[in-house]
């Protein structure tokens, strides 16, 4: 069965409600397949997916010399200073160490919508730990801390910044978003539940994602949440709306070139690569590897330790895999819980359509 055949029958069984599964390899589209949808065009909202295209436009401004990893997010920002943060480093931010990943218990969706309130929000934020001393993934914050330090860096908005350093570059400024244009709004593919607000409210109280990172249900990731236009249009660079095909020549362009353009040269991809954080997340409660705003060696990427990008919650995600010069994207409309193995189905498949030989050294 080929990778658009097995596409076909995960919509067709029910399992899935809509898929987009693209890759690149040595720079060249090697899948681009999709069904449930429109076509490969269509915009689908991938949560966290977004936070890696948000650490490649920091790499690709560190690069540019407009922001320094161990600089204090205070050089860009002073008001973040506030409440023991002013030792809080790019890198910090980059690895989920800055150790502030809550939210207030009452903030409201429209709050969560509003830049400048929000930004006002993390710089009145205090450490729950000695930044750099331990790892928790800030799921909402990342994308304040870090994208208020690219809006001071460079004069422009997350988003514009996104499209301008990365997006436009690459010819994929109508596929890859923080927050949408209005008029773009109808692209984009409703999400259904599949399990994953069920796992969600499973969660014991005291857990950390709950009790922390999305205090009340309003501010879970789900679909709810992200069929709301007016939370599709708030630029939000903790997470990105996207088709499949753009998140994966984004992750293309870290390896190599794409269609003549390169986003970043090899000894910058190989710093934001490197294993910077191995142990346990305070807020996910599982051990992680990270790089520098990326996920090593996530179960899609069959456990390769160098490969790295970034998962969405429901199992969206986006990597690259250098080893074998492959990179991958699926977008889902289905939110599923996070045992759910169609991502690792798919990319396993994809290694082995990409290399033949795959299976036998299994």
């Amino acid at each position: 069965m080929d990778l658009q055949e097995t596409v076909d029958e995960l919509v067709a069984s029910g399992r899935e409600t809509g898929l987009q599964v693209a890759a690149y390899r040595g720079g060249r589209l090697l899948v681009d397949a999709y069904a449930g949808l429109p076509g490969p065009e269509t915009l689908v909202h991938g949560f966290s997916v977004g936070k890696g295209c948000t650490a490649t436009l920091v790499h690709v401004l560190a690069e540019r010399g407009l922001i320094e990893y161990d600089a204090p997010v205070t050089r860009y920002w002073p008001a973040f200073g506030a409440h023991g943060k002013a030792g809080i480093t790019v890198r910090h931010a980059l690895t989920h160490t800055a150790g502030i990943p809550q939210l207030p218990r009452a903030l409201t969706v429209a709050e969560l919508c509003d830049w400048e309130h929000m930004c006002g929000v993390v710089a009145g934020l205090r450490p729950l730990w000695e930044p750099g001393t331990a790892s928790g993934y800030h799921g909402w914050t990342y994308g304040w801390i870090l994208g208020e330090t690219i809006r001071r860096a460079t004069g422009l908005t997350p988003g514009r910044a996104l499209r301008e350093y990365v997006t436009e570059p690459l010819g994929i400024a109508d596929e890859l978003y923080f927050g949408l244009p209005a008029d773009r709004v109808a692209r984009v593919a409703p999400l259904v539940e599949g399990g994953w607000e069920a796992y969600l409210a499973g969660l014991p109280s005291a857990a950390p994602f709950v009790r922390l990172v999305a205090p009340n249900r309003s501010l879970w990731t789900t679909a709810t949440l992200a069929n709301r236009p007016g939370y599709l249009m708030a630029d939000l660079p903790a997470c990105a709306t996207t088709t499949a095909r753009a998140a994966a020549r984004m992750y293309a362009a870290l390896l190599g070139e794409v269609d003549g353009v390169r986003l970043l040269p090899p000894a910058r991809v190989a710093q934001a690569t490197a294993a910077a954080v191995d142990g346990p997340d305070r807020t996910l409660l599982r051990r992680h590897t990270k790089g520098l705003g990326y996920f090593l060696g996530l179960p899609p990427t069959g456990g390769e330790p160098t490969a790295f990008g970034h998962h969405g919650s429901g199992g969206s995600i986006a990597f690259a895999d250098p080893r074998r010069g492959l990179s991958f994207a699926l977008t889902r409309t289905r939110l599923a819980h996070p045992a759910d193995e169609t991502a690792t189905r798919l990319a396993s498949a994809i290694r082995a359509t990409a290399d033949p030989t795959e299976h036998s050294r299994a």
